[in-house]
């Protein structure tokens, strides 16, 4: 076990002496024309930019994205975002007992709860040729990936196990719609809820670090699945075309506007109930995860989040006290 202070507790000014895992490692130029080291160090709490000046060839020449490194530097800022001023790095080595799995983050939900919620959804599926169709897709192999691979990068659902928890909340948004709704096709809305992410299993990367791989990033995730759910319907006999060209869309349109990377925007009312329980889903999660990392901030409001385009209000309790119940108490 790590006996380090994890990054999200660090403050500018603090000392780094670390074991991190290299996220990330490119050399850049600046204005003046020098080159310079950019890296992206992690730990299971969060992932801070760090930047070698001078004198890195020989650790660049040595390291690769996905090592475990030994960092000595100090925390500072830059744009209001914490950084890693590195004074010494070097990659870690056998006797130092440390993998790169002691740095990934991993769902705070019981693996095992969640994959028995996951196949209670799936059996209460009644549609035959949609059964067959994710026996034929999640195998053995692919269900191994499917439970391990988190749901994105950096935004949201980003650590081990993420898809299934992501998927697991979108199935019960979709449950509960179609009590509220019973003209949903619930059938096909939770086959689609199932296989929206699926092309992250072939996207993604998880063993070593959080990555793309070449598949990845040449076709992305909504055109893989798309892709293995119409190999998989070809293998079944007289599986419904109109069935098909539904459950596709599902998938298809599951981001909800073309400016997201959406090939087709959502027309079915199935359609566009998955793409508002997949934001409700993915926002609800990333906001609170940021609103985590910054809870040893001081004040009320994280630093300003790019992706989300403002900052969060944390509302912590003041010296301890409770909020009074009204204005009046």
């Amino acid at each position: 076990m790590l006996n380090q202070k994890e990054l999200s507790q660090l403050k500018k000014g603090d000392e780094v002496k670390h074991f991190l895992l290299l996220n990330k490692m490119e050399t850049k130029t600046t204005r003046a024309n020098k080159n310079y080291l950019s890296l992206e160090l992690r730990d299971k709490s969060a992932v801070f930019p760090a930047k070698i000046w001078d004198n890195f060839e020989d650790f660049l020449s040595k390291a690769k994205e996905g090592d475990v490194v030994r960092v000595e530097g100090v925390i500072e800022e830059f744009n209001n975002q914490p950084q890693i001023r590195i004074v010494s790095i070097d990659l870690a080595n056998e006797s130092d007992n440390v993998s790169q799995k002691d740095f990934l983050p991993v769902s705070e939900r019981n693996l095992n709860e969640m994959i028995d919620e996951f196949n209670s959804f799936v059996n209460s599926i009644q549609n035959r040729f949609l059964r067959e169709l994710l026996d034929k897709i999640l195998d053995k192999k692919t269900f191994e990936k499917y439970i391990n691979v988190p749901a994105g990068k950096a935004w949201h659902h980003s650590y081990v196990h993420g898809l299934l928890e992501h998927t697991i909340e979108i199935l019960k948004i979709c449950d509960l719609m179609c009590k509220i709704h019973p003209e949903l096709d619930r059938d096909l809305l939770l086959t689609g809820a199932v296989l929206h992410d699926f092309g992250k299993t072939e996207e993604l990367t998880y063993e070593n670090s959080f990555d793309y791989t070449d598949e990845g990033r040449l076709l992305g995730h909504i055109t893989i699945a798309a892709l293995r759910i119409q190999e998989a319907a070809d293998k079944i006999e007289n599986f419904p075309g109109k069935l098909l060209t539904l459950l596709l869309h599902l998938v298809l349109s599951h981001q909800g506007k073309l400016e997201h990377a959406s090939p087709v925007e959502p027309k079915t009312l199935e359609a566009i109930v998955l793409y508002h329980a997949d934001e409700l889903s993915a926002k609800a999660n990333a906001y609170k995860l940021a609103i985590k990392a910054d809870e040893d901030k001081e004040g009320n409001w994280t630093r300003f989040l790019p992706l989300a385009g403002t900052m969060l209000f944390a509302d912590k309790k003041q010296n301890g006290e409770e909020p009074k119940e009204t204005l009046f108490d």
